[in-house]
């Protein structure tokens, strides 16, 4: 079911975004990917654990270094990074002990990524936003 969501609710995103032309801007997906590297320091202060914050937000400044790299270079930066916080969701759990991860997320933000990196890849190929400033 978390699958199902994440994919659903990343295609819900992806069209909302594009049919009221927010994604025309460029820092859209930049911002939408440092949103998604965020939350697991987010579980990690619910579940009370200071190691897991540490390790959470370590991870998650390469993946806000890569927005911000492909901000300024070329959302194909963006979309790769989307594709490897998937995953990153689908191996953290064996890497990192965080007990603030529901046991939902991982496979929901798994499918989320994804889709989002595949929508993102897709609207650069077809031309609909240009990966490059």
């Amino acid at each position: 079911m978390a699958l199902l969501v994440g994919t659903l609710l990343a295609l819900a995103v992806g069209i909302f975004a594009t049919a009221l032309g927010l994604d025309r801007d460029r820092a859209f997906y930049p911002t939408v990917t440092i949103v998604v590297a965020a939350y697991y320091a987010l579980f990690a202060v619910m579940g009370g654990s200071h190691e897991a914050l540490v390790i959470e937000s370590l991870v998650g400044v390469a993946f806000v270094v890569a927005a911000a790299t492909g901000f300024k270079s070329s959302l194909w930066v963006v979309a790769g990074a989307l594709l490897a916080h998937g995953i990153f969701d689908f191996a953290r759990g064996d890497a990192i002990a965080n007990p603030g991860v529901p046991a939902w997320w991982p496979p929901f933000c798994l499918a989320y990524d994804v889709t989002a990196a595949a929508y993102l890849a897709w609207l650069i190929r077809s031309g609909r936003v240009r990966a490059t400033a």
